[in-house]
């Protein structure tokens, strides 16, 4: 055999045997014990569990260490511990936070789920947890708005359950019931005010949606001016609901209103004040004619950009948002309350679209958009949400003591711009 094909063949082998070499002590390094941690906010350990249980089934050397945080000042908690090493590697946060956070995190890589996959395994709303064409997260659960109702009161009232808003402030009106001086005594729906009507963003949100309204350079339309005359008419036009009356939350689990806006999570809330009300949760109003738009808001998980084991991090965040491991989160956490977290993936609608508990929420989900006039999220007083809801809990109050309502969007316009600027939205 000519001697410069020995001399490539032992070179060949040689590489061979370096690239294997190379290889097997990535292997061996992969193979050594791993531990992964997670922030989580709304769930205890023992729920988490279980699905870290299943991955160390599959995955022996790694362990899923699941710490439960409080959400005061939690956002500020994160980031601050994402910043350096020895932070979580992983960590909940709320769709609308992206800008907040996006520094923080890494994409997930195409390999663990490609974009185009990402879109079409989960709700269309899932979209705000991608930025420049990369992922940012994976949704652990779907939210959004449903319509309490009190069935008894309804039933009293010989009143329908409404489909449109035309329905709802009709019903509003023939429900609600004062004494002789004139005060309310049950009101017709939590609507009106941004003092004590929880998750007014939500349902304000809602109906500029419904309205065609884009929240983030829109405000200055007719359609904005009358979707917020609208909202505070049932307070100042209409006097179904009035500042004086306990938080809706409360005033509904008392039986004292016909109808109130409320996310799935608020059904444990109002079982736990009232155990014996007689209520149900129905599809949020439309317009008529319409199409039809409902409202989101939903947490993510996403991988520190300071993670060590970032790979091992994305592949677990994979795994537990797959059907079988949503499953046994669900069925873990209705151990604990009358229900789980909704599932995020369209094909699992069918499990709940006709559960009578969370059903209508399923429904919703495949109209759904979000927007960082959002609710309850924790993001603390410095945060997108809270510094924006400030700018419309303004107008909504302007409008409420005679302010015309553009003139009150014209401000609320400013403060917005000024905002999203900060984050780098359009």
């Amino acid at each position: 055999m000519d001697k410069k094909i020995l001399i490539l063949i032992g070179g060949g082998v040689l590489l061979a045997l370096l690239i294997v070499g190379i290889v097997l002590t990535a292997v061996f390094k992969q193979s050594g014990p791993v531990t992964i941690s997670m922030w989580g906010l709304w769930e205890p350990e023992s729920v988490y569990q279980v699905v870290a249980d299943d991955y160390k089934r599959l995955h022996p050397n790694v362990t899923v260490k699941y710490i439960k945080q409080s959400p005061i000042n939690y956002r500020e908690r994160m980031l601050a511990a994402t910043s350096k090493d020895g932070g979580p590697d992983l960590i909940v946060y709320h769709n609308t936070w992206l800008p907040m956070v996006i520094n923080n995190l890494l994409p997930i890589p195409s390999e663990v789920i490609s974009v185009s996959d990402f879109k079409s395994q989960f709700y269309p709303v899932v979209n705000s947890l991608i930025s420049g064409g990369k992922i940012y997260g994976l949704p652990q659960s779907y939210d959004g708005l449903g319509l309490y109702v009190n069935q008894d009161i309804f039933n009293s009232g010989g009143v329908s359950l409404p489909t449109t808003w035309e329905e709802f402030r009709s019903a509003a009106a023939k429900l609600t019931v004062r004494d002789t001086g004139g005060r309310i005594k049950t009101a017709g729906a939590a609507m009106g005010a941004a003092s004590n009507v929880d998750h007014w963003q939500d349902i304000l949100s809602l109906m500029m949606f419904q309205a065609g309204v884009d929240l983030s350079s829109g405000l200055n339309t007719q359609a904005a001016a009358e979707t917020l005359s609208y909202y505070t008419t049932f307070q100042t036009v209409d006097k179904v609901w009035d500042e004086t009356l306990d938080n809706s939350t409360l005033a509904f689990a008392k039986g004292k209103v016909a109808m109130y806006f409320a996310p799935s999570w608020r059904f444990h809330d109002v079982k736990n004040l009232n155990p014996n009300l007689n209520f149900k949760v129905i599809s949020v109003p439309q317009l008529t004619g319409g199409k039809t738009v409902n409202f989101a808001s939903f947490w993510a998980a996403g991988v520190s950009k300071k993670s060590g084991n970032a790979k091992i991090a994305a592949d677990f965040l994979k795994f537990i948002t797959s059907e079988e491991e949503l499953t046994k989160l669900y069925s873990a956490q209705s151990k604990l309350r009358s229900f789980g977290e909704i599932y995020p993936r369209t094909k699992m609608a069918t499990l709940l679209s006709s559960d009578p508990l969370v059903g209508a929420f399923v429904l919703a989900a495949p109209t759904a958009k979000s927007w960082y006039l959002a609710s309850y999220t924790s993001d603390g007083e410095t945060g997108i949400n809270s510094r924006i809801g400030k700018y419309f809990e303004d107008a909504v109050n302007s409008v409420v003591r005679g302010t015309d309502p553009k003139s009150a969007l014209d401000t609320a316009a400013k403060g917005v711009a000024q905002v999203l600027s900060t984050y780098g939205v359009k």
